[in-house]
């Protein structure tokens, strides 16, 4: 067995009035995957604080190469070769590619202006892009990045410094199975090379694949460990919630409605040629799969009005209509829950409840002002349909966890009564406790009534939710597979463009 590099001891965090951890002990070894997996709230995010230097436990011992210390600060952390791919993106829009890897670091030539060497920049860059067989450059401005390509980037820094462990955070969150299968082979050639990784996801099915062990915490203790042998999603789960999940998908629907929304050779300006036609029906879920780039998002932009359609038709109810702005869309009971929740989702600054009502405050005005009792009521009618945990209604966005803030979202729509919900990656970076949540209100919205439109890169997800699936190919429609023909081989053979037999 390899020799422990790393070890944390009854590790305790304490803050005004919460324990966020309570005695929790990790051991990584040279070479060795740990999957780090709890609840939204479980204590993840502070016991990686704390082994990143951003926090200092309240008691217990971090232990590096057998010399124990009380805490560590950042730079403590860095010069002992620890590394961070983080799920939230830190990235500078207004740099390129190769500026944001080598941030702070830049190869300079010296002298009296010390400038940065571009060409030695570029160098250094462009075999760590080509490892994660990414499609983008070293001078690439950062601006014109996805979220996915984004999230490489952020791995790409982080194999920069040449790291002895590297924690990732939701590494996966925005990437397709391709891209994700081109990162479990940059983590096994990191172990291979004697690299650690602690491997943070939501995803259980990762963890099967690529984790050694797997430490579960819940309520900031560590209730369990799983070596190798006895990893699989259903002991995850039991660890993880405390009970049996035996699924956290939802049923199919009960019946399904006429069309509500048809869609008839729409061109989107980012897949100029490239038409898409397609329906969602009354009270259906109905997935839209794809590779990156096949333009999912594209076309929910189009269709909340964020875009406008170079061409084609939008018939809602069998009538063509325009919607050429987002107004327009809200107007016609159209809303979009985006891919990026926190730069276009939530106002994080501000409060549950203004998040909820900013988009409808006209529902809430008497005589020109704002009546806040009006919208303390919807706000609090919101939270508790939905479950949205926090003190109170006054609570800020930014303070709650990815779950809860999706579900702020949510609740700013539902709380104006959509017709069509359009749902771009729904549970992106959340818990299995809190993607079971979502899925539940979105089957009880499609029960109810909504035509659902859900966008997803996650095959379980895309599978287990929908009622029926559309796969887009760069741009078009590569074909569409009732519930009997739900499998991943079906999804993924559209998805590259081939036909299902």
């Amino acid at each position: 067995m390899a020799k422990a590099i790393l070890q944390l001891k009854s590790i305790t965090k304490y803050y005004p009035g919460v324990a966020a951890l309570k005695d929790v002990s990790l051991t990584l070894r040279a070479g060795e995957v740990v999957g780090l997996i709890g609840e939204n709230g479980a204590g993840k995010s502070t016991l990686m604080k704390v082994l990143g230097g951003v926090v200092a436990p309240s008691s217990g011992v971090i232990e590096i190469d057998g010399v124990e210390r009380t805490s560590l600060t950042v730079i403590d952390a860095i010069t002992a070769g620890i590394a961070f791919v983080h799920q939230e993106l830190n990235l500078f829009d207004n740099l390129d590619v190769a500026a944001n890897v080598y941030i702070g670091r830049e190869p300079r030539y010296g002298g009296p202006l010390n400038l940065v060497d571009r060409d030695k920049l570029v160098r250094l860059v462009q075999p760590l892009l080509d490892t994660l067989g990414v499609d983008f450059k070293p001078g690439t401005p950062v601006a014109e990045l996805s979220i996915a390509q984004r999230q490489l980037l952020e791995i790409a820094k982080a194999l920069s410094l040449k790291a002895r462990v590297v924690i990732m955070d939701e590494p996966t969150s925005s990437l397709t199975l391709s891209e994700t299968a081109r990162l479990m082979k940059v983590i096994a050639g990191l172990k291979a090379s004697g690299v650690s990784v602690i491997f943070i996801s939501h995803r259980l099915h990762e963890l099967e694949d690529c984790a050694d062990r797997v430490v579960v915490l819940r309520d900031g203790a560590t209730v369990g460990e799983l070596e190798k042998s006895k990893i699989t999603s259903a002991a995850m789960i039991q660890l993880m919630i405390g009970r049996d999940l035996k699924s956290i998908y939802t049923p199919p629907a009960r019946s399904r409605g006429p069309a509500v929304l048809r869609v008839e050779n729409a061109e989107t300006s980012a897949k100029p040629g490239k038409r898409v036609s397609m329906s969602v029906h009354e009270g259906e879920i109905l997935g839209l799969a794809g590779l990156v780039g096949s333009g999912r998002t594209e076309l929910a932009k189009a269709l909340f009005g964020i875009d406008p359609l170079v061409s084609g038709t939008i018939l809602l109810n069998d009538v063509a209509v325009k919607i050429d702005s987002t107004g327009n869309a809200v107007a016609r009971g159209i809303f979009l829950v985006p891919e990026d929740r926190k730069r276009s989702g939530l106002q994080l600054e501000l409060s549950i409840a203004e998040n909820i009502c900013l988009a409808n405050l006209q529902a809430h005005a008497r005589h020109g002002l704002v009546d806040s009792e009006s919208i303390a009521t919807t706000a609090e009618t919101q939270r508790q349909a939905l479950d949205i945990r926090a003190p109170d209604i006054d609570t800020d966005a930014a303070t709650l966890s990815g779950g809860n803030q999706q579900k702020v979202v949510l609740a700013k729509w539902l709380s104006m009564k959509p017709k069509i919900l359009i749902c771009d990656e729904p549970t992106r970076g959340i818990d299995v406790g809190a993607k079971a949540e979502i899925y539940r209100k979105l089957r009880e919205l499609a029960d109810s009534g909504i035509a659902v439109l859900m966008i997803s890169s996650d095959m379980e997800e895309v599978i287990g939710v929908s009622d029926r699936i559309i796969v887009l190919h760069e741009g078009a429609v590569s074909g569409g597979l009732d519930r009997a023909q739900f499998t991943e081989r079906n999804v993924l053979q559209l998805a590259v463009g081939n036909r299902v037999n």
